[in-house]
């Protein structure tokens, strides 16, 4: 601290009542980036770490490594991420200078489950497709074929690890009377509060009407999802992803959809993000591309930033930090 004075750096126009938070206490000091549109440009947070900084407060669109948190001369203490996921963070240069790392665990479960549960539900009933014949007027006379989507409703759903948020959607979907599967490292006792099956992972591919991966990456899990196992599901499957564009090879499962191997895919998360306007996953009418918007509602966004400031100011008040990740 300088002059008794916590600086903090703030990557992101985050939402008021955290900032509140941070700005009620009378030690800390703020550097808040203005635009809530768009990331802070690395070279930006560097030179305001380099006047100075206790606390870096940063999101997933921060890549914070050891050449960052350098900017700050050995001063920064803590950095806390507005997410649940920390991929971003090199946590060996965090922990070989010996600081802290807070992040917002648990508190996207839920939201992020519903917006799997509807994305998974406007890909098989082709909403986005209807709406837009809607609009073009390509909506003719009743036809008996057209615009025939898929059940949910008695279907068979895989998801492919099963914590928190893939027990959340087993638990929305059981209520349409889907039969649930799962596969991972092992099974979970949560399980049998929705009837879910631990099988196999190949079991889980050759049976599911729809295949969910709810699992978080890491180096085991990034590019999983490849074309060996998009060719080990049914022709007539749907691939649902909210969790990490990562742990897709994208262009696997381009082709996957192109050549009628998976029938569609619904997808929240895509490499990179934003998506290039004139990407192919855009141009196939068997595929829906939300903007990354799983926790997206007031009330979670809040949480988490909440969460995210709550870290530093307890850091700056010499309290224990509530959400620290062990590194």
């Amino acid at each position: 601290m300088s002059g008794g004075k916590f600086r903090v750096v703030v990557t992101r126009n985050i939402p008021e009542v955290a900032l509140k938070m941070l700005r009620d206490v009378p030690n800390i000091e703020m550097s808040v980036y203005e635009h809530r549109d768009r990331a802070m440009p690395r070279e930006e947070i560097i030179a305001e770490l380099s006047k100075g900084a206790d606390g870096l407060l940063c999101l997933l669109t921060d890549k914070i490594d050891g050449e960052l948190i350098d900017a700050a001369k050995g001063r920064v203490k803590i950095v806390s991420t507005m997410s649940v996921g920390y991929n971003h963070v090199d946590t060996g240069a965090l922990k070989q200078r010996g600081i802290d790392l807070g992040f917002t665990p648990d508190c996207l479960t839920e939201t992020t489950a519903d917006t799997t549960v509807v994305l998974l539900m406007t890909t098989a009933r082709r909403v986005g497709e209807a709406i837009a014949a809607a609009k073009d007027g390509s909506w003719g006379t009743w036809d008996p074929l057209w615009m025939c989507g898929k059940d949910v409703h008695s279907s068979t759903v895989g998801i492919v690890g099963f914590g928190r948020i893939g027990q959340a959607v087993a638990r929305r979907l059981k209520a349409f009377g889907c039969r649930i599967l799962y596969t991972g490292p092992r099974q979970k006792p949560e399980a049998a509060e929705v009837g879910a099956e631990f099988v196999s992972e190949d079991e889980l591919f050759a049976g599911s009407d729809f295949v969910v991966p709810m699992f978080p990456l890491s180096d085991a899990t990034r590019g999983f999802f490849n074309k060996a196992r998009f060719a080990k599901m049914k022709k007539d499957a749907i691939f649902i992803n909210a969790t990490r564009g990562e742990v897709v090879v994208q262009d696997d499962l381009v082709d996957a959809l192109q050549n009628g191997v998976i029938a569609a895919a619904g997808l929240d998360v895509t490499v990179p993000e934003p998506l290039p306007t004139d990407h192919p996953l855009f141009k196939l009418p068997n595929c829906v591309v939300l903007p990354h918007i799983g926790s997206a509602t007031v009330a979670t966004r809040e949480q988490m930033a909440t969460m995210a400031a709550a870290n530093i100011v307890a850091f700056a008040t010499g309290k224990p930090v509530p959400f620290k990740a062990k590194l």
